[in-house]
């Protein structure tokens, strides 16, 4: 049997800080440690995006960013991309593009998708991304992702619970519809 020792937990509650999909009522909350270059989460993505759009409202997404920058060389700098988009009200839009073309994500890239995602401002755009304005809080992110135990990406948190089963659409919405 595990105790309640044995499993990990999210230590950083979800907060107005985060990037959130969802209701504040809805029933169950999944936290995501994600890395826009990482290959597995490539794979999942498509996943999830079925299984949040078949709980809708009964989900509470957050989306925090792991970049494995050892064995992925463009994720920090997608990550803080990704940041610069939120500062212009277009976080979620980045996210998907991000994932979408995730094997293509050097600056040159990065500038096109945001003009793609039609950001308002390119020129603070790009500026954010040369100066690494948002640095901090993706390491934000990712210290509190590894005070979390997360090792790896994609990783879950199912209200506050790390969910270390399969990764199939039928797993992962079976899991999150046993909290509800």
């Amino acid at each position: 049997m595990i105790s309640d020792t044995d499993v990990a937990k999210l230590t950083m509650p979800v907060s107005k800080r985060d990037h959130i999909q969802g209701e504040d009522s809805a029933q169950a909350t999944l936290v995501e440690y994600g890395d826009y270059e990482c290959p597995y989460f490539g794979q999942v993505y498509p996943i999830f995006k079925e299984v949040h759009k078949r709980l809708k409202n009964k989900l509470l997404f957050v989306f925090r960013k792991f970049p494995i920058t050892q064995i992925h060389p463009h994720a920090q700098h997608a990550a803080e991309g990704a940041e610069a988009a939120a500062a212009q009200n277009k976080f979620w839009e980045m996210h998907d593009y991000l994932y979408e073309h995730q094997r293509a994500l050097d600056d040159v890239h990065l500038e096109q998708y945001a003009k793609n995602i039609q950001i308002d401002n390119i020129s603070t755009f790009n500026y954010e991304l040369e100066q690494h304005v948002y640095a901090a809080r993706v390491r934000e992110d990712f210290l509190s992702g590894v005070r979390s135990g997360v090792n790896g990406t994609p990783t879950f948190f199912i209200n506050g619970i790390r969910y270390d089963d399969s990764w199939d659409a039928e797993s992962l919405e079976g899991a999150i519809k046993n909290t509800l």
